[in-house]
């Protein structure tokens, strides 16, 4: 197998959940790119439809559907209509998250002061999600004795971060949940990988990195290479394992962080 095979996605299918914005809108331009027939899921029609019309006049072949991946009699649909007009599912990539509000250097954000409902709320699509995600794929790829699932964690499920509860938690389920994953589907040829990004530039949290500057500032200042993450930086990966190149890299997370990992993040002084 050449290069050019290694990671040639002609005629497999996708599906990509929380692909209207961000790095789910990443994934999806990259398997599109490298050849992928691709399902665009999101919340959101009014982000989601111009980005599927973007993608559909540069050529892509691709379609969107409004799903939550909370509601996951209407994410089984979302799989359904896939195979229904591809025939298969080869890629999925359980993306869609939520920011979790306060972090734990505001006062909101203490555990003695958790918001439980903002907590179930964050779980219910952070986690359960990625769960019904999963699910959901590996029952169509276990037929085929085939697959690529991704799922799209972040470094605050590995390090405690100053980020909230209920987002480093769901992160690091999610995290073992392809571990565990992993381990049973390699059986069917299916490989199970987590992607860990570091502080990234999206609209995640409604914009919160352009309304709170120095909350951008901070978490910049983590990196070696003091800036944000850009989503076009997590396309090599996600292509990586999404193609035939990854028939032997299963069960791991792997960093995307710009060396955040190597610099702990300090408390704000009291």
């Amino acid at each position: 197998m050449d290069a050019n095979e290694m990671f040639d996605l002609t005629g497999q299918v996708a599906l990509v959940t929380g692909a209207a914005s961000g790095i789910g809108l990443a994934c999806a331009e990259i398997l599109a790119d490298s050849g992928a027939r691709v399902m665009l899921t999101s919340r959101h029609a009014q982000t989601l439809d111009p980005q599927v019309a973007r993608l559909r006049q540069a050529g892509r072949d691709v379609e969107g559907l409004v799903a939550d991946v909370a509601d996951r009699a209407g994410l089984e649909q979302a799989f359904d209509a896939t195979i229904a007009k591809w025939g298969k599912l080869d890629i999925a990539v359980a993306n869609a998250g939520i920011s979790g509000g306060f972090g734990i250097v505001q006062p909101e954000g203490m555990i003695e002061r958790l918001p439980l409902q903002k907590y179930l709320d964050v779980i219910a699509i952070n986690q359960h999600g990625v769960v019904h995600t999963v699910q959901l794929a590996a029952q169509r790829m276990i037929t085929n004795k085939y697959g690529r699932i991704i799922i799209v964690s972040s470094i605050a499920g590995l390090a405690s971060e100053l980020t909230s509860y209920a987002y480093s938690m769901s992160k690091a389920a999610i995290q073992h949940l392809g571990r565990m994953a992993g381990r049973q589907l390699a059986q069917y040829n299916i490989m199970v990988n987590v992607i860990a990004p570091g502080p990234v530039y999206t609209h995640i949290g409604d914009g919160a990195l352009d309304r709170f500057p120095e909350v951008a500032k901070r978490f910049a200042g983590i990196i070696p290479q003091n800036r944000l993450g850009r989503t076009d930086e997590l396309k090599g990966v996600v292509l990586l394992l999404a193609s035939p190149a990854a028939s032997f890299i299963n069960g791991t997370v792997i960093p995307v962080d710009g060396g955040a990992l190597t610099m702990r993040v300090p408390r704000q002084p009291q």
